[in-house]
This record gives structure tokens, C-alpha cells and sequence, in this order.
């Protein structure tokens, strides 16, 4: 190792996310097996050369590891703010690493022991062990056999939504997730300017805020070109020279199908095929222009070919559709109000399960270029509140779990935040019931916020990403933030209520809860190792008969069965 690299370790020792991205490195093969590192609001996504060198069970149990999620990429939740510190010291890990030390595959001699419980696979109990203690009561479900399961079903449902639609639904998405950070920010500092507008603090200043929050808008479908041009293998700088036709002011002097464009028509979508469309003729031209010209050929056939599409054709096109989308949303809410809602909250975790809900990133940048803010997403968060609900009657209802109750105290706070996967993977969906319990709390939190859209009161975000309490400084409407923050807490105590409610009453059944309360296995052997070692038998003489084991608490057994 470098003495430079040396340094910057030590420099690093006192830097909290860096110690968090040291304790994760060698969990998951070294830096010789992570090939790309990035982040969204709350997970670190790796591309990773060798899945089962991945420590699953010692990674998930580092105190700042919320859970991982397997999809395209192997994705640790950090939560937000931390993920975008730990993030860096983790890239600057992998770069300054010696390829020598790379970690290899797990063997005998290792310090750390494999890990057994990959997520792609739930590890039997010993069926040695149950053949020595085939009197012993069944043992409770613990927080790492529901996580287990909850890795499971992730795994199928990762190999179910490999389908070409939801693929590119995925590749879509790929493109604005990267832009998350700065919707936020600058929807936050529009909420600030909105404030201070309002109350007429500030005037020198506020004419500022609104160009730091609008500068960003204004220009959002040049960084959509750049990123469809990256996600589709095309040259990124052409799909933004492609796309900032869109929003280019000299537009208004074109026609296209009898009227006069409007610089910006056609929005993110507009971009989005222009960019992609720049991608094809790219590659289409590099097929066919002779190396020696193609520098000053396929550069300009690009952006010539994709920016007359885009002015006669995409964006009077595309345009039309956004504006569809923005009379579609608001149609739905003024008519459906309160029913819509409870659709939209209840189905939208079910909608992440099919990997569907990504084709609503395009529609929540479409609404909040058009309005400045989306409606449907603080009527989507609601399916958080449902699942946070639902985890407190988790805890309440299975009193003598220790482990699950120890997985909810540690994943609540994040859940609050809007987190929701550790509740969701480790808690509610492996139990079966629960899950569907929760999304009846996140349907009635969706009903309370439709329903006051109806009644004139439109409650929206001006940005995508956060849920739960972080959305709170991203609220905007069309009425004063107070009533629009009272309307969006409201909307999240229902669906804490009724998601504790309903899990409460209705998320076990009898047997469920005799199986989930049944003592573990430590405290099932507590009674033979407290009372000592077994007597000696008399001389000459036999055993005493050992007391009869008790019957498991409501009869049967774990194995096999299942939960739902």
C-alpha cells in the first residue's frame, strides 16, 4: 500500500461514514469485486463481479446497515443523508485499494466465516439437530428466519420482474433517480422563497431564491438527454445537445402542425425520446461513416436528424401527451377524490412488488414541470404510514418475540422517515397477513388526502424520492403550507391508525400468533441448562424417566408450514 494511501487512511479513522464504508468494503469482496458504486436517497447500489462473496448476514448486522435489497445491483440501505456521505468514502476506498489485497473467496482460514444465509437462499435447520430433539417444542420465528424469507421473496421477485417491460421500465428510471437530489434541493428552496413571499420577509432576497429553485427546472430536459444518452450506451453530451432543443427560447419562432411551439413543450418526455432517438442515430452512423470522417459526421448528423424530429414532430407530440397526464391526474382526483386515494395508497406497495411503480418517475418530473409540484405523491407515501402502523401491532401482538421486536425498535425511526424496506423485507411481507394489513392502512391514509383534493385542497410535492416525515419540506399546494401540512399529517396519522388497526385485529390468526409467541430456541433449552446438569443414575440402577416436553404452544410446527 501507498504511503499516500496510508495517510488518507489515517486522516479518514476520525470520519464517521468513513469507518461505516470500511466495515462494508471487505463485506462484500473487497474492492476488487465491486465494479460501480452509486447512491439514490437512501441506498448504496453495487454492481458486484462475484455475488457469493458477499457477507450477507455480517453486513446486515452493522449497526448503520438498515437492510439490503438484491435487483440489478446489490443495494445497503443507509438511510438518507448518511447514504450520500458514506457513498464517497466508499468510491475512494475501492479506487485507492491494492489489487493485490482484493478479498478472495471465503475459505477455512478466514477470520470471518461465510455466510450461510444468502439472500438467494433460505438455509434448512439442521435436520441432524431435529433428529437429536424430535421432543422439543417448535422454537418461534426470529428477526433473521423472517429476513431470511424476506431475502427469498425478493430473489423471486427479482427473477419475475426480469421481463422485458419491466426491464425497461427499470432503464427509465435509471434516468431520473439521478436527478432526485437536485429536485430536492431546489424544491426546498422554493418552498423557503414561497415562505418568505408570502410573509414578505426578504424581498431583496426572495427575487434570488426563485432563480437558485427555477434554474435547475428550466434546464431539467437537458440533464434528462444526458442521462438517456448514458443509460442507452449513446455519447451523453449529444443527447443533451438533442434534448436542449426543447427548451431552447428561439422555438417559439417554429411551427409544427399549424402552431407556433412553446419553448419547454414536450417536457421531460420530449427529451427523453429526443435524447433517445439521438442514441440510435449515433450508433447507426458509427456503423456506416468512415473512421476518418466520423469525428465531424456523426456529431452532426446526430443532432441535426434528432433536433428536426424533435421540433416537428416530438414535441408537439409529446407535449400533447404531458399535458394528458397533468388533466389525467387532476381528473382523477376532482372526481374520484376520497376513492382514487384509497386506491392509489393501497395498491402502491403491491405495484413496487410487480417493479410497475417505476413507471411513475416520469409521470411525478412530467406533473412537477408542468405545476411545480406532483399530487400523486404524497398520496402514494401514504403506503409507508400503513406499514409503520402495522409494525407497532406487530410489536404489541407478538410480546414474547424478542428478535421481531428488536428488528421493529431498530427500523422504526426509519420507516417514520419514509425507509420503509427493513419494515417491509424484515418484518410485514415475510409474515404474509401483516403486509396486506398494512397496505389497508396506506389505502385509508391515501382516502384522507384525495379526499380533501376533492374538496379543493391539493396537496403536492415539489420533488420526488422522500416519504413519510422527510416530505414535509417538500409540500406545496394550492392553498397555504400550514394547511397543506396539516392535510398531509392528517393523511399519515389515518394511515397509522388504520394500519395498527387493522394488523392489530385483523394480521394473525390464532395459530399465527401461538407459533410467533412460542419461546425460541435459547429459551426453550433455558429450563434443562438452569436446573443443572442430569443426576447420575443410582448404581446397578436406571435413570429416572425425563419429564414429558411441552406441547408447542398451539400445536404444531414451523417446519414447512407457512405464515400467510
Amino acid at each position: 500500500m501507498s504511503t499516500d494511501s496510508t495517510k488518507d487512511r489515517a486522516e479518514g479513522s476520525g470520519n464517521p461514514h468513513r469507518r461505516i464504508a470500511e466495515a462494508i468494503l471487505p463485506l462484500v469482496g473487497g474492492a476488487a469485486n465491486v465494479t460501480s458504486v452509486t447512491h439514490c436517497m437512501t441506498r448504496m447500489r453495487l454492481a458486484l463481479a462475484d455475488r457469493s462473496l458477499v457477507q450477507d448476514k455480517a453486513l446486515k448486522a452493522l449497526p448503520d446497515v438498515m437492510g439490503v435489497v438484491e435487483d440489478d445491483t446489490y443495494q445497503i440501505v443507509l438511510g438518507p443523508g448518511k447514504v450520500a456521505r458514506v457513498t464517497p468514502e466508499f468510491e475512494a476506498l475501492t479506487r485507492q485499494a491494492d489489487p493485490g489485497t482484493a478479498a478472495q473467496p471465503a475459505t477455512a482460514s478466514n477470520t470471518t466465516a461465510p455466510d450461510t444465509d444468502a439472500p438467494d437462499a433460505v438455509t434448512p435447520r439442521s435436520t441432524a439437530a431435529q433428529a437429536t430433539a424430535p421432543d422439543t417444542p417448535a422454537a418461534a420465528k426470529t428477526a433473521d428466519d423472517l429476513a431470511a424469507e424476506g431475502a427469498a421473496l425478493r430473489a423471486a421477485r427479482k427473477e419475475k420482474n426480469a421481463t422485458p417491460v419491466k426491464l425497461m421500465l427499470r432503464r427509465i428510471a435509471n434516468i431520473f433517480v439521478p436527478l432526485i437530489p437536485a429536485l430536492i434541493g431546489c424544491g426546498i428552496v422554493a418552498g423557503l422563497n414561497g415562505l418568505f413571499t408570502n410573509a414578505g420577509w426578504l424581498p431583496s432576497l426572495t427575487p434570488a431564491l426563485a432563480a437558485i429553485a427555477s434554474g435547475f427546472m428550466s434546464l431539467i430536459a437537458v440533464f434528462v438527454g444526458i442521462n438517456t444518452a448514458r443509460e442507452f450506451g449513446g455519447t451523453p453530451v449529444l443527447g443533451g445537445a438533442a434534448a436542449a432543443v426543447i427548451v431552447f427560447p428561439g422555438v417559439a419562432d417554429v411551427s409544427a402542425f399549424g402552431e407556433k411551439l412553446a419553448p419547454g413543450q414536450g417536457g421531460v418526455l420530449g427529451a427523453l425520446f429526443a435524447a433517445l432517438l439521438a442514441v440510435y442515430v449515433e450508433k447507426g452512423c458509427r456503423r456506416v461513416v468512415p473512421s476518418a470522417v466520423d469525428v465531424l459526421v456523426t456529431p452532426t448528423l446526430t443532432v441535426l436528424v434528432s433536433g428536426l424530429v424533435t421540433l416537428f414532430g416530438l414535441m408537439f407530440v409529446c407535449g400533447e401527451i404531458a399535458t394528458g397526464i397533468g388533466h389525467l391526474a387532476d381528473w382523477l382526483l376532482d372526481h374520484g377524490g376520497a376513492a382514487a386515494g384509497f386506491v392509489l395508497g393501497g395498491l402502491f406497495l403491491p405495484l413496487v412488488m410487480l417493479g410497475l411503480h417505476q413507471a411513475l418517475i416520469p409521470i411525478h418530473t412530467t406533473l412537477i414541470d408542468q405545476s411545480g409540484y406532483t399530487v400523486l405523491l404524497p398520496i402514494l407515501a401514504m403506503a409507508g404510514a400503513g406499514q409503520v402502523g402495522a409494525a407497532v401491532a406487530i410489536y404489541l401482538r407478538l410480546h414474547r418475540n424478542t428478535s421481531i421486536r428488536k428488528t421493529i425498535r431498530s427500523a422504526l425511526p426509519a420507516g417514520f422517515l419514509g425507509v420503509g424496506e427493513p419494515l417491509i423485507y424484515g418484518v410485514s411481507l415475510p409474515l404474509g397477513r401483516p403486509f396486506i394489513t398494512a397496505c389497508v392502512g396506506g389505502a385509508f391514509g391515501g382516502g384522507v388526502v384525495g379526499l380533501f383534493y376533492q374538496l379543493g385542497t391539493s396537496v403536492g410535492s415539489t420533488a420526488i424520492g422522500p416519504s413519510g416525515w422527510a416530505l414535509f419540506p417538500l409540500l406545496k399546494g394550492n392553498h397555504g403550507l400550514g394547511a397543506i401540512a396539516a392535510i398531509y399529517g392528517l393523511g399519515l396519522a389515518a394511515g397509522y391508525l388504520a394500519g395498527f388497526v387493522a394488523t392489530y385485529f385483523f394480521g394473525f390468526s390464532k395459530q399465527m400468533l401461538a407459533d410467533l409467541n412460542a419461546p425460541s430456541e435459547s429459551e426453550a433449552a433455558e429450563p434443562e441448562t438452569a436446573s443443572g446438569p442430569s443426576p447420575e443414575p443410582p448404581a446397578g440402577g436406571t435413570a429416572p424417566d425425563p419429564a414429558p416436553a411441552p406441547a408447542p404452544a398451539g400445536g404444531g410446527s414451523l417446519d414447512g408450514g407457512s405464515l400467510v
